[in-house]
């Protein structure tokens, strides 16, 4: 069988989020990660490399918005 481990990517370590993924879909907002009988996992990040090889995603995480200060009064 040929599932993926998925890493994210954070303050230069990889920390691994979901192994044994069998399908990955990008979604609005984020990525979303799919197991054999388990339920939909989203995350909010995107894909920066894909190792086939090695059967690895690494993913890095979505920046959050910064507030501005046009909005304050």
């Amino acid at each position: 069988m040929c599932q993926a481990t998925v890493y994210i990517l954070e303050d230069g370590k990889q920390q691994e989020v979901m192994r044994d993924v069998t399908r990955l879909v990008m979604v609005e907002g984020g990525v979303r990660l799919e197991q054999f009988f388990e339920q939909p996992r989203t995350l909010p990040g995107r894909i920066t490399e894909i190792d086939f090889l090695k059967h690895r995603v690494y993913l890095m995480p979505l920046e959050e918005p910064k507030e501005s200060n046009a909005d304050r009064p």
